[in-house]
This record gives C-alpha cells, structure tokens and sequence, in this order.
C-alpha cells in the first residue's frame, strides 16, 4: 500500500493535513533497502542459480543491479515487482558490467521472490540488415521459464569473461604490462589565504551572493532564497532552485528492454542514491531510510571556488595599443545556477552472442552491447527576480518581416530583430533553432537603467533542446509526458 501525506509546520510543530491512500497502480518510490534487497533475492534464487550455472557462472558470482519495471501490463498492480539486470561478478571490487548475463530476473520485492525470468531476443545478420531471433519485439506471456527461453527464438549466450577493470590493481593482475601515464605533470590548485565564500549552518555567502543550501533524499541539491547585493541593496533572484528529475529512457525496441526508462529522482531518489564525497566537500545529507530512521551521507555537497577560464578580454589592435583579460572565477555547488552536467559513471549494458549485429547500440567490448540512450534533465526554476511579479518572455530572431532585399526598409537584405511574445498562460514551449529561441524572466515593476528593458534573467537551454527519440504516442512519451516541450511555463 501507498498513501500521500501533506504535512504542514506551524509554530514548532508538524501537523497532518491530508493521509491518502493512493491506487494500486500507484507505487512509492524505491528504497535503497529494496534495491539491496533485490540482489540478495536474485542471487539466493534456485532457478538463477540454475540459469547461472548454464552459462559458467557460480552462485557466488552473480550479482544484479534491481531496477523499477516502470510499465509491464504482464504483471498485476497491485504487486511490488522490479527487474533485476543480472551480472556475473567474477572476484572482489571486479568490473561487473563486463559480465552481463543473458536473462533479466521479474521479482515481488514484497514476497522477495523471482516470479518470472524474461530473455531478450538476438539479432543475426542477414544481406536486408539485422534480424530479430523472435518473431516480434512485444512482449510474449507470462509461462514458464522454458516458453520463455523459446519465445526469444534463441540459444544460451556465453557470459564474456575478459575483465575490462577500471581498478588500477585489478588491471595489473590481467596485465602485467599496463602502466599509469608518466607524461602529466602534477597540477596544483591551492588557496592559500583560504576561500572566499562562508557557511552558517545551510546559508552560504560568495561575493555579493547569499542563498540556502539543502539536500533532500528525491532531488538531492536544492537552492533557495538566492539574493544578490547590489551596492546595499539585497536583491531577490530566485526563491528555489532544483533538478526535479533526470529521465533515461533506452532505445533498444525488443522486449524487455524497453523497460529499462529510468525516472531517476522519481523512481529512486537523487539524494539517496548520492556518494560520499572526499576532502574539501563537508556539508552532509540525510533521508529517512526504509525502517523510518535517518540515513546520513557524510560529504555529499561540494562546495569549492574555481578559475573558469577567461570572462572577457578587451585588445586594441593599433601600434601601442594595451589589453587586458579578466579571468573568470565560479562558485560551484554540485551544480551551479549555470547548471553542469558530467556523464561521470558508467554505461548499462546488455550480453550480446557471437558476430551479433547491434542496430540499436555499440558494441563497446567483445560480448558486450551497450544500448542506445538518451538523459534528459528536468529543472524546476521558481522564480522571485526583484519580487514576485515575475513574467516568461519568449523571444525569436526572425528576418524584419515585410522587408525584403531592396526595399526601402531593408536595402540589403540583411536586417533582423528580436521577436518577443509574453506567456500569459499555462503552456508548454518548444525549442526553435530556426528561430534561435530564447526565453527570460522578466520582472515588469522594474526597469535596467540603462536599456529600459525590464530587468530579468535568460534561461540558456540550447544545448539540451533535443527532443526524445521515442514516439509521441510510446510507452516512454507518455510516462514522461512532459518532455514533449523544453520549457514549461506553470
């Protein structure tokens, strides 16, 4: 069962609002318990033992990583079922990943039990392209782990043995030969009279700069009441700040693959998923675990100043003539209002048999296929630029309309302007690279002495206005409705 509380704080204390008992098609998010608790059900299963041993893995070896199964109308609502993509971990700390195994476990995460065991079709090749082993990329019924097997129209496929570590010891003992690049000198980043930014509790200062840091178990970093001091007066920016969700759905259309489409805050929890960090990085985290008690993260907010290459540089070009660059210095906290994102981690990966073409992924290593995938980042801005009466302003570089070569208006044929549109209702807003789209956040009371433009900020998105791949009307477009725009104005 799943219920949904609003509470609110009055005073020194928490009182209930509403406590609602949600449908049984509504599930709560995933807890780490459950996810850990995945890989032991997994591994003490007889069947993947048995499936295992058939492809020369030991009990001991198999590990899982328990994923959501986001939609699969196979299984009823009402159960708490996640898939299990199953590996084979040859000895300790070894790299996992390079040891997919050729099934995917279904387990209740309630009953901790394996109730069904899918196997992904193939493709062999053919002189038309890739051939699917299975006569359809739907998923076949529910029977027994043997219908199952045939329904892939496919054999067993080998587990790949060859390590592929990432570990520098784990490497040596593969290869003896393998040496650490000796052509880098050690670069030194020091402060030597200390940072420039404070810390009080969760208010953080730099410069003029003042905003909240807090750390919650589904977005992880949250900033709020950001505010800039402008010559004494403290001027507001924005009142919250986060990254609501991060959204990766897989393009791999044979079942079960399609499964994999991840709401990562939704589904899991950013900041229960969080790392500790090391020296330098000192604020924690916490959230409530899967028995009620607090979970802490010891360092999982970095905070740290660094040089970020040159912020503008000015050069007169005459006989004498002088110049001057300024370098540019950031505040980072895990992510900026200039919002980075690093692919840091490490690709999910499926087997893949012998000479197996992969017409929807990468063959990254012999055995091993790593599937086409796209990441999406939600975030949710609330503003408060100088107040509350804030606006959403669309604006688009077009030709000057009605004014071709040789008019009188536009001789040269060369004039354009900025077309603005103020959204003045709820709406979802696509990207326009024709019309190198922009949005910003105006605040109408209040006007840039210079320019008498309403004063505002811009929200910069160009380079993540891809689309999703799926189709408007896939499994993946209407779990995740709300990337079918860039921007929503709400």
């Amino acid at each position: 069962n799943s219920y949904n509380a609003v509470l609110s704080y009055l005073g020194s204390k928490w009182t209930i609002d509403t406590f609602e008992k949600l449908p049984e098609v509504l599930h709560s998010q995933i807890s780490v318990e459950e996810l850990v608790a995945a890989e032991k059900v997994v591994q003490q299963s007889p069947l993947v033992q048995r499936l295992a041993a058939e492809v020369g893995v030991l009990p001991h070896q198999i590990a899982c990583d328990g994923w959501s199964i986001g939609y699969d109308e196979r299984f009823p609502q009402h159960r708490r079922v996640q898939q299990a993509l199953a590996f084979a971990r040859f000895s300790e700390h070894d790299n996992l990943y390079a040891h997919p195994l050729d099934f995917i476990p279904v387990l209740d995460a309630n009953s901790e039990e394996v109730i069904h065991i899918d196997f992904p079709p193939t493709y062999k090749r053919s002189p038309n392209g890739p051939v699917l082993s299975a006569p359809s990329t739907a998923p076949p019924r529910i029977s027994t782990t043997e219908d199952s097997l045939a329904a892939s129209g496919r054999g067993r496929i080998p587990t790949p043995y060859p390590g592929q570590n990432f570990l520098t010891d784990l490497i040596l003992r593969e290869n003896r030969d393998f040496k650490l690049r000796t052509d880098l000198k050690p670069l030194h980043i020091v402060q030597p009279e200390g940072v420039s930014f404070k810390i009080k509790g969760h208010e953080l200062e730099w410069q003029n700069w003042k905003m909240h840091v807090a750390f919650s178990q589904r977005e992880g970093i949250a900033l709020s009441t950001i505010t800039y001091n402008d010559n004494g007066e403290i001027r507001p920016i924005a009142y919250r700040l986060s990254l609501a969700e991060m959204v990766v759905p897989y393009g791999a259309p044979e079942y079960p693959h399609p499964r994999k489409f991840a709401f990562d805050s939704g589904e899991y929890g950013m900041g229960t998923q969080a790392n500790e960090l090391s020296l330098g990085c000192d604020c924690p985290g916490a959230y409530v675990g899967h028995n009620g008690t607090a979970a802490i993260i010891k360092n999982v907010i970095c905070i740290h100043e660094e040089d970020a290459g040159v912020l503008w540089k000015h050069t007169d070009y005459r006989p004498g003539g002088r110049s001057r660059t300024v370098r540019r210095r950031r505040l980072v906290v895990n992510g900026s209002i200039e919002f980075e994102v690093r692919l840091t981690g490490i690709l999910n990966v499926y087997v893949a048999d012998k000479d197996e073409p992969s017409p929807y992924g990468t063959i990254v290593a012999p055995g091993i296929n790593a599937q086409n995938h796209q990441h999406f980042f939600c975030l949710r801005i609330d503003p408060m630029v100088d107040g509350l009466r804030n606006t959403v302003i669309e604006s688009d570089i077009v030709p000057l309309p009605e004014a071709p070569t040789g008019s009188a208006a536009n001789f040269a044929g060369n004039a354009f302007v900025s077309q603005e549109t103020r959204i003045t209702k709820e709406a979802g807003r696509p990207y326009d690279y024709l019309k190198e789209r922009r949005w910003k956040i105006v605040n109408s009371a209040r006007s840039h002495y210079s320019s008498g433009s309403n004063v505002g900020y811009s929200i910069g998105l160009k380079g993540g206005a891809t689309p999703m791949m799926a189709r408007p009307n896939s499994w993946a477009a209407k779990r995740a409705a709300f990337l079918t725009n860039q921007l929503w104005v709400i």
